[in-house]
């Protein structure tokens, strides 16, 4: 059963440094326990350290990141008599930055050692060269629309 009503989306202040909402976003989905300024740190050493490696402008580096992982179409399941299908979906913008985002920082953290800094820094360094775990992640997404195609008759109203 649908919602009576859409609640309103917040509005985000820009982040301090680069002037940016997508950035404050991604810092407040690092940040754990209502450490804010512990993930503002964490998130600037890690544009610092994109900077250092690369000499690339770690913004521009970790939007072309984010767009690399960015899903395009998905899978949602629909009910049909007693059957349940995937239908494939196109994806809002906004689902694409919560989900890119979710994904890069699922797969920073699961790499092993060194500091959370340098594990972001090399995910997204291989996000924005369309490698590593994130990429493969938005790929087998892809997959999974584009293998359902036959289903996609089953549109969910919206």
């Amino acid at each position: 059963m649908p919602r009576r009503y859409r609640p309103q989306k917040r509005v985000i202040e820009p982040d301090v440094r680069y002037n940016s909402v997508q950035v404050q976003s991604f810092i407040n989905r690092v940040m754990k326990r209502g450490k804010k300024s512990t993930a503002t740190r964490l998130l600037y050493d890690t544009f610092d350290l994109i900077e250092k490696q690369s000499k690339k402008d770690p913004l521009e580096v970790f939007q072309q990141a984010l767009k690399n992982v960015s899903p395009v179409m998905e899978v949602k399941p629909r009910r049909v008599g007693g059957a349940t299908y995937q239908v494939p979906m196109e994806v809002s913008p906004d689902r694409q930055f919560a989900l890119a985002t979710r994904w890069i920082l699922a797969s920073a953290r699961a790499r092993s050692g060194r500091s959370f800094s340098e594990k972001l820094a090399s995910e997204l360094m291989d996000a924005y060269n369309n490698t590593g775990p994130s990429v493969k992640k938005r790929d087998e997404t892809h997959k999974m629309a584009e293998a359902n195609r036959a289903f996609s008759h089953y549109r969910i109203g919206r």
